[in-house]
């Protein structure tokens, strides 16, 4: 598994009349944790509400040993147990709703590595993918600390601006190592929840198999869970039709009708391209794959096994995924591809800008799934990592965040030819008329800089974190309509706390981060 977190990110909100931004330059707003600290991870992952009107940010590296809902942030007392903070946009304002904590923070848990809004906003997930408990199933003991890095999902709800836990919710084979929450996707309703654990081990194949099976390590797997009521209970355990040893299966997207489930498996090493290949094939390393899952009634069935038109060892096809609502739209990124191909339908075929970055763009008909697009950046480079999506609701647009692109731009529209600024990173949109695509922008960080810009890389559960430079664009989000956009971005270093602080301030250091609002 490949996570990137970020020191104390930044995040970008960028907010528009029309369904997307144009080139005028919106109205902005910087938005920073009440409590930034250096290695907080701020802005690792970002979720939006349909509306737009409720944002989630994730700081798996934050260090408070509180628990709960705005406990005390000041402390500093369990390293990287991870926060989450809410924030809320009323006639156009920006404020902290939430600080919220685990109700069993440890050192080292990383709660916020993966979250997930409702369309309402109403319901929130956050995955601690280092958090240690051995309990299984729905509220166990929440207390035990057997099973390190087994990792958990808590879900909570808010009930008009006020926010309690609902559930804690473990793997029904829950073991060391595992994952269990680096992944999360949650329905549009809230009901369907869907959590990967890309270091499970079992050997199974499909879907319910048996669990209890360790023959395949990191091979990934899957839990599908549905609310009834306020009372969770699991529906299915997913695994690949193919699990290969270091697969790490679980990087989830969910339909907002909670009926089409897509699963990445970025390390998948089959040489097939195109849809229902080979899965036999051991012949590409890391090229990548993804699953389709469609739902009838409560049982979940494999609809398709995609891969990229191109694809080749150490893609990482699948690093993620996104979903329309009614699932009919699928976007895969895979941040290794290697073409030095720019936009649209370029050349596949060329490798030339290793690890580039790629995202290809799959529609379904009845069942049947073929490759609509191949998406490249306007400016492709070596080690861009264009990769990370985020669908509307209708898949008509598409946001990619690139968090090694090297322009020194900021705002909207700048001079993409610009490579003085290493890995500072972007965020690229695009839109869809009828079954064609198109970029519309080119967006930067309105602070764009280098100095202390960094991420982190988890090749799988529980690895170490390796410093790298930069991140605008290591998390995306779109609003259903397209209006809002968040994009995590790991390298502000701004002191500043709350809304509109000062940009330039140096004074949090390493990964404070921050959040943009244009």
């Amino acid at each position: 598994m490949d996570v990137r977190s970020v020191g104390a990110a930044t995040v970008l909100i960028f907010a528009c009349a029309a369904a997307a931004c144009g080139s005028r330059a919106p109205d902005s707003v910087y938005i920073k944790a009440s409590n930034p600290r250096t290695d907080a991870l701020f802005g690792t992952v970002v979720a939006l509400s349909s509306d737009g009107s409720t944002l989630a940010i994730g700081a798996p590296g934050e260090s408070s040993s509180a628990t709960g809902i705005d406990g005390d942030q000041a402390d500093h007392s369990a390293q990287n147990a991870g926060a989450v903070y809410v924030f809320s946009r009323d006639n156009g304002t920006w404020s902290q709703q939430a600080y919220v904590k685990a109700s069993n923070t440890h050192t080292g848990d990383s709660f916020g590595v993966a979250v997930a809004l409702s369309a309402d906003g109403s319901t929130l997930v956050v995955g601690a993918d280092r958090e240690r408990s051995g309990a299984r199933g729905i509220d166990g003991d929440q207390s035990d600390q057997s099973a390190n890095e087994a990792g958990a999902v808590y879900v909570f709800s808010r009930a008009g601006g006020t926010w309690s836990q609902q559930a804690y919710l473990k793997a029904s084979n829950a073991q060391a190592f595992d994952g269990f929450g680096w992944s999360v996707a949650i329905s549009a309703d809230g009901d369907m929840l869907a959590v990967g654990a890309a270091g499970e081990d079992s050997g199974a194949a499909g879907v319910n198999v048996t669990q209890t099976d360790e023959s395949i390590e990191n091979s990934g797997a899957v839990y599908l869970f549905a609310r009834a009521g306020g009372t969770w209970s699991q529906q299915a355990y997913v695994k690949a039709s193919n699990p290969g040893p270091a697969d790490f299966f679980g990087r989830v997207a969910l339909s907002g009708d909670g009926a089409t489930l897509a699963v990445g498996a970025l390390t998948e090493r089959s040489g097939a391209t195109g849809i229902d290949g080979v899965q036999a094939d051991r012949s590409a390393l890391a090229s990548g794959a993804v699953y389709v899952y469609a739902r009838a009634g409560d049982t979940w069935s494999q609809q398709a096994y995609v891969k990229a038109s191109n694809a080749e060892a150490g893609d990482r096809f699948g690093y993620s995924v996104a979903l329309s609502s009614d699932g009919s739209t699928m976007a895969v990124g895979a941040d290794g591809e290697a073409s030095s191909a720019t936009g649209v339908g370029g050349d596949q075929a060329d490798n030339g800008a290793p690890a580039a970055g790629a995202v290809y763009i799959f529609s379904r008909a009845g069942a049947v799934w073929s490759q609509q697009a191949y998406l490249k950046a306007s400016n492709a480079g070596t080690s861009d990592w264009f990769e990370m999506v985020a669908l509307s609701s209708d898949g008509a647009t598409l946001a990619v965040g690139a968090p090694g692109e090297d322009s020194a731009a900021t705002g909207i529209g700048g001079n993409q030819a610009d490579n003085s600024v290493t890995d500072s990173g972007a965020v690229y949109t695009f839109t869809r008329a009828g079954g064609a695509w198109s970029q519309k922008d080119y967006l930067k960080a309105s602070n764009t800089r280098v100095a202390f810009d960094y991420m982190c890389r988890y090749d799988k559960p529980g690895s170490s974190c390796v410093g790298l430079p930069a991140i605008f664009g290591i998390g995306v989000a779109l609003s259903g309509d397209a209006s809002t956009m968040a994009a995590g971005s790991s390298g502000d270093v701004s002191g500043a706390t709350g809304v509109n602080g000062n940009e330039s301030d140096t004074s949090a250091g390493e990964g404070a981060g921050a959040v943009y609002v244009f």
